[in-house]
């Protein structure tokens, strides 16, 4: 009855001009639907902005940021298939990128196709250690964007374009397939070099996992206030007769 009467309610705050419309409004405001407007509400209710629970998100950050790191590295222990491209128009090219388990070499090769599965590091090539890495570069900044031809009037390819810079002046050119993988790579890169992994995917990560973890610590709290301030530290015991010796 109370999800009813909230029903009734929300639909006649955008005041319908007739008995259909204020029919389509209650159809739109399901079980489900109004459970999702609660728990919006909620959590934007006073004592989710209290010190307490601000204090509380602040806690959990480190931890759900070192979640989307091991999610990243993980990610490119699996490797990933980049394309070469070349302002001539030819043949697809193919090569492959993985970050070795121990997370310490990075191990890459040319493919004659793009391939089904996760590719061996035993077929792949080359190698390069990650303690021989000295920056990650993207976009425009990457040297194969700076180079004369088609690829520096593309914006598309400048956007998924980043580099690993090592050594005095060697480079290791990316193209990523997509936006995500992009961000996949930027941010693990970033994160072996002890970096701050900002991509727009890693917010999107963190508000996502943050959210849901405040959410489930806080189920008990269902309709209690929060205090502002800690409660007060008890007396001390007039005798500790109740602490006993184990040895």
């Amino acid at each position: 009855m109370q999800v009813v009467k909230e029903q009734i309610t929300r639909a006649l705050t955008i005041k319908p001009n007739s008995l259909d419309q204020f029919k389509s409004r209650l159809q739109n405001l399901s079980y489900t639907e109004i459970l999702k407007l609660r728990q919006s509400e909620r959590m934007n209710q006073e004592d989710f902005q209290s010190r307490p629970i601000l204090e509380l998100r602040e806690k959990i950050q480190p931890e759900i940021m070192e979640l989307i790191k091991q999610q990243r590295l993980n990610r490119l222990c699996e490797g990933t298939c980049f394309r070469k491209i070349s302002s001539r128009r030819r043949q697809d090219k193919f090569w492959y990128c993985r970050l070795s388990p121990n997370h310490k070499v990075l191990h890459y090769g040319d493919l004659e196709e793009s391939p089904q599965g996760e590719v061996p590091h035993d077929s792949l090539q080359d190698k390069l250690p990650v303690a021989d890495i000295k920056a990650v570069v993207t976009g425009k900044d990457c040297p194969h964007m700076k180079e004369k031809g088609a690829l520096k009037q593309n914006k598309e390819v400048l956007e998924l374009a980043f580099s690993v810079l090592y050594e005095s002046d060697e480079y290791l050119n990316f193209i990523a397939p997509d936006k995500h993988e992009y961000c996949v790579w930027t941010d693990g890169l970033n994160a072996l070099l002890g970096k701050e992994m900002s991509s727009e995917f890693t917010r999107s990560d963190m508000d996502t996992l943050l959210n849901m973890e405040m959410k489930l610590r806080l189920l008990d709290l269902e309709n209690i206030q929060i205090p502002e301030v800690p409660p007060p530290i008890p007396k001390e015991p007039s005798n500790y007769d109740f602490v006993y010796d184990c040895n």
